[in-house]
């Protein structure tokens, strides 16, 4: 099984670092914390090391993947910013956003991690991971830390449940604040393209731009660019049912608000994503809870209705591709 090493611990954050380089030194992957999610980390600079993630995580090749920098000025070494990416990055950054990018000639990204394209995803994170890829000196390749097409996870415990038997590291930075992956964004002559929503709302990038942000016309059909945009992903083993107005028997309840629904008192278990009907909060408990329920022996989850403004549209978009037809999973 895993080591587990906590950061909040004294010295624990230097262990930790110590430890992960190591690890990463020798090609293999780190459940590492971000502000997001648990993410699973290996230098994105080489092939053994990336082809480690996608066989431990069983993800399919041409889903390609983030590449976290440690600050704007490494991402710039291996990335190109239009002025609009630039004017995102320094509003957002070290924080949940995604930039999808053209990469730099002979960057030094490997093309496993890009799924062979010729732009990459990048995301400068909060905290202990910008300071480990600072001390690796490297650009980690860092989907979530899970099984693909599964809940991701938001504590050390959900990757040890997962991935435990496969990984020799977790380092554990307690619960993650936001809950739910980082938005991805693309700009194309000139215009915002969302590619997934997530942890920063579209509203705010909206404010700072003074720009409409372009959404997709239709979830799950588009081509594949960047993380999360698979019609089947953070899927549970029972089925979910979304916009639920009454619970049928046998079902787990994800409530949303102060409402009560019909039902609810003959439900497997309930968890209430936010009682007071905060979206912050909800985004922050949703993986968990829909572990939960998932884990209570119900045969299938309900889930109430959830606004679609602010962080409901990355909340909606999760639950969506959770809900989806199974066939599609990676």
């Amino acid at each position: 099984m895993a080591r587990v090493i906590s950061i909040g611990e004294k010295d624990g954050a230097e262990a930790a670092i110590a430890a992960a380089v190591a690890v990463l030194g020798s090609r293999r992957p780190v459940a590492i914390p971000t502000e997001t999610v648990y993410g699973l980390a290996a230098d994105a600079t080489d092939p053994a090391a990336i082809t480690s993630i996608y066989e431990t995580k069983g993800r399919p090749r041409f889903n390609p993947l983030i590449c976290h920098m440690a600050d704007l000025a490494m991402a710039e070494r291996y990335a190109v910013f239009d002025p609009l990416s630039r004017r995102l990055a320094e509003a957002f950054w070290p924080g949940p956003l995604t930039l999808v990018l053209p990469l730099k000639t002979n960057s030094g990204i490997h093309a496993l991690a890009t799924a062979g394209l010729d732009s990459v995803g990048i995301r400068v994170p909060v905290g202990f991971t910008a300071e480990l890829i600072r001390s690796f000196g490297r650009p980690l390749a860092a989907p979530s830390a899970n099984s693909s097409g599964r809940i991701s996870p938001t504590t050390a415990q959900h990757v040890e449940a997962d991935l435990g038997s496969k990984i020799e590291i977790i380092v554990d930075g307690g619960p993650c604040p936001v809950g739910v992956e980082s938005t991805i964004l693309k700009i194309e002559e000139n215009e915002i393209r969302l590619l997934r929503p997530g942890g920063v709302a579209v509203e705010e990038i909206e404010a700072v731009t003074g720009r409409t942000v372009q959404r997709p016309k239709a979830s799950g059909t588009a081509a594949i660019e960047a993380p999360g945009m698979l019609a089947s992903h953070y899927a549970p083993n029972a089925s979910v049912r979304l916009n639920a107005k009454a619970v049928s028997e046998g079902e787990a309840l994800i409530a949303f608000g102060s409402d009560d629904i019909s039902g609810a008192t003959m439900a497997k278990a309930v968890f209430n994503l936010s009682r007071g009907g905060d979206l912050a909060e909800a985004a922050s408990n949703l993986f968990d809870y829909l572990k939960r329920a998932d884990a209570s022996g119900a045969s299938g989850i309900a889930v109430q209705s959830i606004p679609n403004d602010g962080l409901g549209e990355a909340i909606n978009d999760r639950l969506m591709r959770a809900a989806a037809p199974r066939n599609s999973e990676g």
